[in-house]
């Protein structure tokens, strides 16, 4: 096996200290942040810290908490140490983290003070060290007179092998079978190099996080490329609900920021799109073709405003983004550009910058890998996405099984997407290989396309179109707040009686729904008409990205 020190962590860091030592690495909002000097300490003083605790090379370390320096720090930590990092989404429940402390083997965590209650609750028995995140502070040990010593150094410098695994991701997929993906540290460095090679990153670059650092496509595009290149990084200390996100833009006026679809979704749809909805003069402007680029660009001007009004890259990434909130963007010049890629990956595939998008593609495949759709079918050129390259995983964690399905013997990775390329080498995504629909003629449908059409349907919330005894059948969830907000406008004597306006919310659903399935039948082919429209009552459950976790639903 060979050593390779270009694409170690270990240099990465050096590198990065050394050369952005004065620089703002990480911090909170409105609490300060370390410099790269000090996370450079930090970083050594985690590394004695756990050689103390006797926690060594080759062995494994679950990281369970919210986004924060001290992520990070402890993240470099091991991979400077040759600790695999086992990285878990803080949505995982207590079931899903003993599965994975089982299955890891790992053994210790670090944990947040609000998820503790979580491993309270599961068998941890396996693990011989429980520390707090916060203040590196051990919880259970079995070296108990072991302390954190902030003042310590470490002459650990590990280069690990070339394909030897470092990162131990357990993916929370649409699919229902959480499976360990084995990354090496050439695998997410390369793929750090790749997304670099995007969009240009420079040292005065200031990130907001928002999206959660156990997932790749935060961690390697959020995180990791921030720090290759000395940009700081801003962490939340509260979800980033509205209230909590619009004060932050504000103060950090970020010059990066990454997203999935349904955030900015719900941004175009209940802030944006009411806003022009409410005044006769905008909605006559909206509703004629020539004028709605005017519209759409005073909007959209005051949404970068909105965001500190110097965003350069707002990436959007984990999903299919909905082709009418595309359009806005487009008109409104926003900066916004499209990533595709999968955990396997690490994460990036292909992707744009927004000096240069195309409506509803993503972008040309990233440098040093191969991107191919495999047997395309030669009326459409649609076919499954297959990559090759340094980016690609080592394989699943104890699943031999599993990752022979996905991986060929001559390095190939299966994704299971289905992708056509058009004749400027630009990939667009067309949907998940399992997703399709095959039509009672062989015709090939996709439920995320519809989906996308009925979600643009008034007072729609979000859907999900699966096969049910032969037939289409759309699962559609509907914003009862915003019909009974219309109801109670509409229909004064209702006052606040609220099983009068539940019951008329009720009455306007059942009327959507045929209203929905002749809008939804006259625009799709005839082999893609919905037989049956069904009102979902409650949010669908969904992945750290916001994906529906179609499995539940069928």
């Amino acid at each position: 096996m060979t050593k390779d020190n270009s694409y170690s962590f270990s240099s990465f860091i050096s590198n990065s200290v050394k050369n952005y030592a004065n620089n703002n690495a990480l911090g909170f909002l409105d609490e300060g942040y370390i410099t790269y000097a000090e996370m450079g300490q930090q970083i050594a003083a985690v590394q004695a810290f756990l050689s103390n605790l006797g926690i060594s090379q080759g062995d494994k370390v679950i990281i369970y908490s919210q986004n924060s320096p001290n992520w990070g720090v402890v993240y470099f930590a091991l991979q400077c140490s040759g600790i695999v990092a086992v990285p878990v989404l803080p949505d995982f429940g207590p079931s899903e983290l003993e599965n994975v402390i089982k299955h890891s083997e790992s053994k210790a965590i670090f944990i947040s003070d609000s998820l503790k209650y979580k491993l309270d609750e599961c068998d941890a028995s396996t693990l011989d060290t429980i520390v707090s995140i916060e203040k590196f502070e051990l919880i259970r040990s079995v070296k108990k007179d072991v302390t954190f010593d902030k003042n310590a150094t470490s002459d650990i410098s590990y280069v690990p092998e070339e394909n030897e695994m470092s990162v131990l991701i357990y993916t929370s997929g649409t699919t229902g079978n959480s499976k360990g993906v084995m990354l090496s540290q050439k695998n997410i460095i390369s793929n750090v190099i790749q997304s670099g090679a995007v969009q240009t990153i420079t040292e005065d670059f200031q990130f907001l996080s928002v999206l959660p650092l156990s997932h790749t496509y935060e961690n390697t595009i959020g995180f990791l490329l921030a720090i290759y290149h000395g940009a700081c990084v801003t962490y939340l200390r509260k979800p980033p609900t509205a209230s909590v996100l619009l004060p932050a833009l504000k103060k950090i006026r970020p010059t990066i920021m990454l997203t999935v679809p349904l955030i900015i979704e719900k941004v175009y749809k209940s802030s944006i799109l009411p806003t022009i909805k409410k005044k006769a003069f905008t909605r006559a402007l909206h509703a004629f073709k020539p004028t709605r680029k005017l519209v759409h660009r005073i909007a959209g001007k005051k949404l970068y405003e909105t965001f500190g009004g110097r965003l350069q890259f707002f990436g959007i990434g984990g999903a299919k983004l909905d082709p009418t909130v595309e359009r806005f963007l487009r008109d409104a010049n926003f900066p916004y550009a499209i990533g595709y890629g999968l955990t396997e990956t690490a994460p990036l595939l292909a992707g744009s910058n927004p000096t240069y998008t195309k409506y509803q593609a993503i972008g040309p495949k990233v440098i040093n890998c191969e991107v191919i759709i495999h047997e395309p079918n030669p009326v459409t050129g649609e076919g499954e996405i297959w990559a090759k390259g340094p980016n690609v995983m080592l394989g699943y964690y104890k699943n031999e099984e599993e990752t022979n399905k996905v991986l060929t013997k001559d390095g190939w990775f299966k994704t299971g997407d289905l992708g056509v390329y058009d004749k400027q080498g630009w990939l667009t995504h067309k949907g998940r290989l399992k997703n399709m629909i095959v039509g009672a003629n062989g015709e090939n449908i996709y439920p995320e396309e519809i989906e996308s059409m009925i979600n643009n349907f008034r007072y729609v919330a979000e859907s999900l179109v699966i096969e049910k005894k032969g037939k289409l059948v759309a699962m559609v969830h509907f914003n009862r707040e915003e019909l009974e907000h219309k109801i109670k406008e509409m229909r004064t004597e209702f006052g606040d009686k609220i099983e009068e306006i539940s019951h008329k919310v009720d009455e306007n659903i059942e009327e959507l729904k045929v209203e929905l399935q002749h809008y939804i039948n006259a625009r799709v082919n005839k082999f893609s008409k919905i037989q049956d429209f069904v009102s979902h009552p409650t949010p669908f459950i969904k992945t750290a990205t916001q994906k529906i976790k179609r499995y539940l639903y069928h």
